[in-house]
């Protein structure tokens, strides 16, 4: 199982902006949004962790998207 923190650079689906996060993967899959510092708006995290390969597997979409 992954044990440490990693960091990821993520782009703003809304504005671009390029930002840095920290993913704890300890706890598991995770489903969360967090806010853009250049535009405010919400940017949704989708973590999953690979335990196979030993990989965090990480999805970054607007908020304001749909799926059919």
């Amino acid at each position: 199982m992954l044990e440490s923190l990693e960091e990821k650079r993520i782009e703003c689906p809304h504005c671009g902006h390029h930002l840095h996060i920290v993913l704890d993967p300890t706890a598991g899959d995770q489903n969360y949004y967090d806010e853009c510092p250049a535009c405010c708006c919400d940017i949704h995290l989708d973590m999953h962790i690979d335990e196979v390969r030993q990989k965090i597997d990480l999805q970054v979409d607007a908020d304001d998207e749909q799926v059919f």
